[in-house]
């Protein structure tokens, strides 16, 4: 539910009102009981991301995450025989 900015006209007072969309607004002021209320214009409520971060990948698909650990072992094991040097056989002496 959102949340509304009210000021009285008349006291000054000024006040937040969880409200539902659909709802008519307040026109009564809590304190002084006067009907000079009116809803102000807010920015609206911040939206807060906390942790790592979100991503599309967070949601796929069972048969997606699988098919894409597959592919990847496969390109591990490719790189990781490409990857190691060729040991040579011959050790060279220096003559001093």
């Amino acid at each position: 539910m959102p949340t509304y900015e009210y000021k009285c006209d008349a006291c000054d007072h000024e006040f937040e009102e969880f409200q539902s969309i659909s709802a008519d607004p307040l026109t009564k002021c809590p304190e002084c009981k006067k009907k000079k209320l009116r809803r102000l214009f807010s920015t609206g409520g911040g939206i807060l991301f906390k942790g790592s971060g979100f991503y599309i990948t967070d949601y796929r698909s069972d048969s997606y995450k699988k098919s894409a650990e597959k592919g990847a072992k496969s390109s591990e094991s490719s790189k990781s025989d490409s990857s190691k040097p060729a040991k040579s056989e011959s050790k060279s002496k220096s003559s001093d």
